[in-house]
């Protein structure tokens, strides 16, 4: 099934060069992937991944390995941000 993952900030730097300039890849994943099997899949710190969204609705950390990603679905994480 095709879903996105986008990756903000820091975290772009995981992504492929090509996807770097829209932090936007999409992918063919099986059905039943979970946001934390990307962030395993793509070896991005746990510790970055702050803000992990999926169409827009947060993710908490205790679900992140239960809620299955549907078919169109944008997977979007972000790490922590500082700012003023």
């Amino acid at each position: 099934m095709k879903v996105a993952l986008k990756l903000y900030a820091t975290l772009s730097d995981y992504l492929p060069a090509e996807a770097r300039q829209t932090n936007r890849l999409d992918l063919e994943v099986e059905p039943g992937t979970t946001p934390a099997m990307m962030i395993e899949r793509y070896a991005l710190p746990q510790k970055l991944c702050h803000l992990v969204l999926i169409d827009g609705v947060f993710v908490p950390p205790g679900m992140r390995a239960t809620r299955t990603l549907e078919e169109g679905e944008v997977l979007a994480i972000w790490p922590p941000v500082a700012g003023g």
